[in-house]
C-alpha cells in the first residue's frame, strides 16, 4: 500500500527524528491514527522527500525517523495556468484538478467577464484559499512539488506576465472554443516554459484575447467539446504529459537510502 504523505519544511537529514505536529501532527495521530512502525513519506514542498518509519505518537503530535532522502527534477516544460475566476462552486476545484494533473504555478485572474469578483479583503482570503486547496491536492496526489499560487492579477499583470515567458522563448496557449489553431500543433517540446491561459464561465472578451494575442500568445481549441472553466487546463496539461517527457518519469523510488 501506498505511504502516506506529509508536508514538513524543513527535511531533516538521514538518520535524524522528524516531529509533525499542529495541524499535520493532528491530521497524523488524531484523523489518520498513524501509529508506531508505519511508514510515512514527507515532503517539503519543494522537491525533498524522506521516506520515514514512525517511533513515537500522541496527541497530535508524530515522531519519526528519516530512513533515505531524495530529490525529484520538475518535469520539463514547466508549466504555469492563468485561471480567471470561476463561480464560488467551481473556484476550489479548478486549483484542486490543475493540482492533481500536475500543475507547476497558478495565477488567480479577474479577467473582465469574471462573474466572481475579487475585491480588498476578499482577494487576501481567495489566494489563501486556493494555496490550501493546491496543498492538499499535492498531498493526495503524492507530488513532489506544491504549485505556487500567485497574487490576484489583472489582464494587465497577465500581459506582462506573458509578454515575459514570450521572450524567454516560451509558448502562452490561450484556449479559446473559437480558435483556428489546434492545441496540438503547439511545439511544446520544444520549448522549457508553457503557459495555459483558460477564461471565466462567460468566455475571454475579445478585446482581451486581442491584447494577449499582441503579447505573444496563441489561441488554440483544446479539442471537440467545450470544456469547463474549472476542466479545461486539467484537460490541457494531461494532454501536454503525452506530448512531451512531463510523463516519463518513473514514481518516485525510497527503496534505497542516499
Amino acid at each position: 500500500m501506498a505511504a502516506t504523505v506529509f508536508f514538513l519544511n524543513p527535511l531533516p537529514g538521514i538518520g535524524d527524528t522528524a516531529v509533525l505536529d499542529g495541524k499535520e501532527g493532528h491530521h497524523a495521530a488524531t484523523v489518520r491514527r498513524i501509529r508506531v512502525g508505519e511508514r510515512i513519506v514527507l515532503s517539503d514542498g519543494e522537491g525533498g522527500i524522506a521516506d520515514t518509519v514512525v517511533t513515537a505518537t500522541e496527541r497530535d503530535r508524530v515522531e519519526m525517523t528519516v530512513n533515505s532522502r531524495t530529490e525529484a527534477a520538475r518535469p520539463t516544460p514547466t508549466v504555469g495556468l492563468v485561471q480567471a475566476l470561476p463561480k464560488a462552486d467551481r473556484s476550489e476545484l479548478a486549483v484542486e484538478l490543475a493540482t492533481e494533473a500536475g500543475i507547476d504555478s497558478i495565477v488567480p485572474w479577474q479577467s473582465s467577464r469574471c462573474v466572481a469578483r475579487w475585491e480588498g479583503p476578499k482577494a487576501t482570503k481567495g489566494v489563501t484559499r486556493w494555496r490550501g486547496v493546491a496543498a492538499a491536492a499535492s498531498k493526495q496526489s503524492r507530488r513532489a512539488y506544491v504549485p505556487e499560487i500567485a497574487e490576484l492579477h489583472s489582464t494587465a499583470d497577465v500581459l506582462k506576465r506573458v509578454r515575459g515567458i514570450v521572450d524567454r522563448g516560451g509558448i502562452v496557449a490561450v484556449l479559446h472554443e473559437s480558435a483556428s489553431s489546434r492545441f496540438s500543433d503547439l511545439r511544446f517540446r520544444d520549448v522549457a516554459e508553457v503557459l495555459l491561459v483558460v477564461g471565466p464561465e462567460g468566455g475571454i472578451d475579445d478585446s482581451e484575447i486581442a491584447k494577449l494575442t499582441g503579447a505573444g500568445a496563441v489561441p488554440v481549441l483544446l479539442g471537440p467539446t467545450v470544456l469547463r472553466t474549472s476542466t479545461a487546463a486539467a484537460v490541457a496539461l494531461g494532454a501536454i504529459g503525452v506530448l512531451t517527457d512531463r510523463w516519463s518519469h518513473a514514481p518516485l523510488d525510497f527503496g534505497s537510502p542516499e
